[in-house]
């Protein structure tokens, strides 16, 4: 999910209509909105973020330390106009990046792709059993043969891997998925792409590594 802040409706509303033609959810903050959310939202909640995109506000300087005192994720400021200082600035608070508009919504995914590249500290691959996740873009490979998967079941994977060892709720992967305020999808939708995910699994590997409880949750690599 990627969280929008502008305290221009407009603005929120249509980069969210713009990110899910893309099958990228997004949430849209006013600033005292969004400042108020990211110091008492749930670790959950903030887990599904994949980046903060900030418009053009008051105090936008002081969001980027709220964020990172709560989220990891990539921060790209919007600039209205080519400023030198503003833009020192804004990097100085400590955004990642700073793109003049107007952009694509498929450049500023890519510039989220590749800071999150650039800012990976551990190897690009996370393996549990034979199956093997990759930060740098690339398809899944399980048993050793790319696996190629829709987005939402790619996601639900990576999210599942990125937990392994403990079990994670069908909310928690809704809100990865589909982002925490989308209120148009119904949440056993998740069900669906997990039956699907399993599937496709087990067909590659023999067995299903997802393990299921009910209200515990799904879980990878988890007795």
């Amino acid at each position: 999910m990627i969280v929008v802040v502008d305290n221009r409706e407009l603005v929120t509303d249509g980069y969210e209509s713009m990110f899910g033609r893309e099958g990228v959810s997004a949430a849209g903050f006013r600033a005292d909105e969004f400042r108020d959310w990211v110091e008492t939202a749930p670790e959950a909640d903030l887990s599904a973020v994949e980046a903060f995109l900030l418009g053009d506000f008051d105090d936008r300087t002081i969001c980027p330390r709220l964020i990172r005192a709560r989220s990891k994720a990539p921060m790209i400021a919007l600039s209205e106009g080519r400023n030198l200082d503003g833009t020192l600035d804004l990097f100085a608070a400590g955004v990642d990046d700073v793109v003049a508009k107007p952009v694509h919504v498929k450049e500023i995914l890519a510039r989220v792709g590749a800071i999150r590249r650039r800012n990976e500290t551990e190897e690009a691959r996370t393996v549990v059993g034979e199956i093997s996740v990759y930060q740098d873009g690339r398809d899944a490979e399980v048993a050793g043969k790319p696996m190629a998967l829709p987005r939402r079941e790619r996601r639900i994977l990576e999210y599942l891997v990125a937990n392994r060892g403990r079990r994670v709720s069908k909310q928690q992967l809704f809100s990865a998925i589909y982002g925490i305020f989308d209120e148009n999808v119904e949440e056993n939708v998740i069900e669906s792409h997990i039956s699907k995910l399993r599937k496709k699994l087990k067909m590659r590997l023999g067995y299903d590594p997802v393990s299921s409880k009910r209200y515990l949750g799904y879980g990878i690599g988890v007795d």
